[in-house]
């Protein structure tokens, strides 16, 4: 199975990172346990800040953008961890996915992760992050994985890391992302585009979608 990290920590090394890359090994780990092989592999956002912003005001991906997308399309499971900054993600983070398709990610498991420098921040996990995987209706492991600065010494953090690397690996198990892919692709609302060719069967020359384009309708005869 491949689990792929989302990492959007500003620097190197990165405490986000850390805490992403401490997840993913756990979640590794517990699968070799099982006997399965788990192949991770990371997305540094930082790396891709410069096609990300250009991506955003010319709707054009470059190519590390590109595969980064194309690592998404095919994990089984995703770790996405960010800075917390003035209550909020980052905006590295935010607009990475504001680029994705929104049936990307539709049922895959998503193991959310933050850090920041106070406990102040740590609902910002359950409130901005979990709220932006619903959107794009993925399915969030059932822990919040957060890590203050005063919480790298304490074991409590360690505890919270295997559970959530346990609950990330029995949703990539259990293939929910195809499963549920399978028997309820057309009931989803899909963007023009993301269909997977489902949309070619609109009419595009009804009345409707002549005057949805700014035409007329067909003259009658």
């Amino acid at each position: 199975m491949k689990l792929v990290v989302v990492s959007a920590g500003a620097s190197d090394p990165s405490s986000t990172s850390m805490l992403a890359d401490r997840l993913a090994a756990r979640t590794a780990a517990a699968a070799r346990e099982r006997g399965i092989e788990v192949s991770v592999s990371t997305i540094e956002l930082r790396t891709l800040a410069n096609e990300i912003a250009a991506a955003l005001v010319s709707q054009v991906n470059g190519p590390g953008l590109k595969a980064a997308i194309e690592k998404l399309a095919e994990a089984d499971g995703i770790i996405a961890a960010t800075p917390i900054y003035k209550a909020g993600v980052s905006g590295l983070f935010k607009s990475f996915f504001d680029l994705l398709d929104n049936d990307l990610l539709i049922a895959k498991p998503v193991a959310p992760a933050a850090t920041a420098g106070t406990a102040r921040h740590a609902l910002v996990v359950d409130e901005a992050m979990r709220s932006l995987f619903a959107y794009m209706r993925a399915l969030t492991v059932p822990t919040s994985l957060f890590a203050a600065t005063e919480d790298w010494a304490d074991t409590a953090l360690e505890e919270r890391i295997g559970r959530a690397a346990t609950e990330l690996l029995v949703l990539m198990e259990a293939g929910l992302a195809e499963r549920i892919r399978e028997s309820s692709w057309g009931s989803y609302q899909h963007e023009y585009g993301s269909a997977g060719g489902a949309e070619l069967e609109i009419d595009l020359g009804s009345d409707l979608m002549r005057l949805a384009a700014g035409g007329a309708p067909a003259p009658r005869k």
